[in-house]
């Protein structure tokens, strides 16, 4: 990592935190520690708890997706020291009037998603992990869980070559993942994940 490309994340950042592009998400944008990273964890959007903690998967979601990670090295601390953490969107959408968490529009997520392309020139990474459906749907086709949790995809994504393993959503109100076969092919993703070079070396850089 250069002096240069740490600085030109870092900038990147503080320009994202000042995006006002959608008028109903519901702010502040949530960014994440400015890492410079082969490893790219994309989630779907911040939660309603997100923009108090003022990062991204810091509520209960956050919780469990982190015990995942634990398993194959790296804790919470850790893994936000050495990954970088982008989303799908980086606002709050808000709640439908059924209470539930309101799904980005389309024009939502290709607004944001130049956010994105700007931080895969800077820092080319090697292994994307979208994290529930919507994040999948940005890098794979579309499909059910039970045919792309616990495989390993390579893609094209904003002009880079890449390696896709998709999680499922570590939300609270969804039983895929307890469940078979949820639990067996979350249990093949982390596997994989484990395996990856793009992920032993950030275990590596964590543990150096």
């Amino acid at each position: 990592m250069s002096q240069i490309q740490q600085q030109t994340l870092e900038n990147h950042l503080e320009q994202l935190k000042k995006c006002t592009a959608c008028p109903n998400m519901i702010g502040p944008v949530i960014t994440p520690t400015p890492v410079i990273s082969k490893v790219y964890l994309c989630g779907q959007a911040p939660g309603p708890r997100e923009g108090s903690f003022g990062r991204p998967f810091a509520w209960t979601a956050g919780k469990t997706l982190f015990k995942w990670f634990e398993t194959i090295g790296l804790n919470e601390e850790q893994f936000r020291a050495v990954a970088y953490i982008g989303a799908v969107c980086r606002c709050f959408p808000g709640k439908t009037k059924q209470g539930g968490d309101r799904v980005p529009s389309t024009l939502e997520v290709s607004t944001c998603a130049s956010w994105m392309s700007r931080e895969f020139q800077l820092m080319k990474p090697e292994l994307i992990v979208p994290v529930g459906r919507l994040a999948i749907e940005q890098f794979l086709p579309i499909a059910p869980l039970n045919e792309i949790i616990g495989k390993k995809f390579q893609v094209e994504a904003f002009g880079q070559q890449c390696d896709v393993i998709p999680l499922p959503h570590p939300s609270g109100a969804s039983t895929w993942f307890k469940r078979e076969p949820g639990i067996t092919l979350l249990a093949e993703a982390l596997t994989l994940l484990g395996s990856h070079p793009a992920w032993a070396e950030i275990v590596n850089s964590a543990g150096s």
